[in-house]
């Protein structure tokens, strides 16, 4: 398989800029990215530095006054930049999957969590309500929920923030897509639930193959678990490269600011040891 070939997603000159009382805001400019099978790459940068709003520009969920633009944006070989909003939408969930960062703004707070999971398979394998609930209770306890069957009925204040996550991971993950973007879903969780949740998403990732696009500003996060890295400020990426050499021989001034502002933050270890798996791409080949 060739290089090219081997890319899932590719995406040239991305830029995002939002309307501002005196004038356009640009929030990303210039970006030049890929992914490719079952690779994990880790977008890097500190608040503000673009990094969400290039993930939400990926899954299409930039809405007016926000300004997408791109030279390339392919999926697959798809054009995405020509492709109809109902094409977008056969693609999300399906081929392309979020998990956000905070469940509690990302979940209908007046459904219960189960009838959420269930519209994934509603909505793109027209089976049975009946067929997609017991789905959606097999998949709740295939991402270590307990009880599923009765947590299923429950509302998202109704469970704890690690649960919300797990929702948010069978979610994107109920229909095997071939790329996760995952941002920050670990933030607004403790040190123990943090490992917990990244220990399954990366489970998920490493049997069915997927491609992962972490973003994050948590570099022991990073060291743990990409296979390349790319790091973003003000909105444009600064340095990209593999983990190893990205915490050994940072090049860009920012990226080695970022790396001298984590304690003890040690070279990354071998990756057949991080997190139980082997890397992304190895895994998928």
């Amino acid at each position: 398989m060739s290089h090219d070939a081997d890319k899932l997603l590719t995406v040239r000159n991305l830029a995002v800029s939002f309307d501002g009382r005196d004038g356009p805001v640009h929030a990303v400019r210039g970006v030049d990215l890929s992914v490719r099978r079952g690779e994990v790459v880790c977008l890097v940068g500190e608040s503000g530095s673009g990094k969400s709003v290039t993930g939400f520009s990926l899954m299409g969920l930039i809405d007016p006054p926000g300004r997408v633009s791109a030279d390339e944006l392919r999926f697959d070989g798809r054009d995405l930049l020509r492709a109809t909003e109902s094409e977008r939408d056969a693609l999300r969930g399906r081929d392309i999957a979020m998990v956000f960062q905070e469940p509690m703004t990302a979940l209908n707070p007046g459904r219960t969590v189960g009838a959420q999971i269930a519209e994934v398979f509603l909505i793109h394998e027209r089976i049975g309500r009946r067929q997609a609930w017991d789905r959606a209770v097999e998949l709740m306890e295939r991402v270590g929920i307990r009880e599923p069957a009765q947590r299923a009925r429950a509302y998202p204040h109704e469970l704890s923030g690690g649960m919300r996550q797990r929702v948010m991971i069978a979610i994107a993950c109920a229909l095997t897509p071939r790329l996760i973007i995952a941002d920050e879903p670990t933030t607004a969780l403790d040190v123990t639930v943090q490992a917990q949740v990244l220990e399954l998403l990366f489970t998920l990732q490493a049997q069915s193959g997927a491609a992962v696009l972490f973003i994050t500003h948590d570099l022991g996060v990073v060291a743990e678990i990409a296979d390349r890295v790319v790091v973003m400020q003000a909105g444009r990426i600064v340095e990209e490269g593999a983990v190893g050499q990205i915490f050994a021989q940072p090049r860009d001034p920012y990226t080695q600011a970022l790396l001298a502002a984590v304690p003890d933050v040690d070279a990354p270890r071998d990756p057949a040891r991080r997190l139980g798996r082997g890397t992304g791409a190895e895994a998928a080949r």
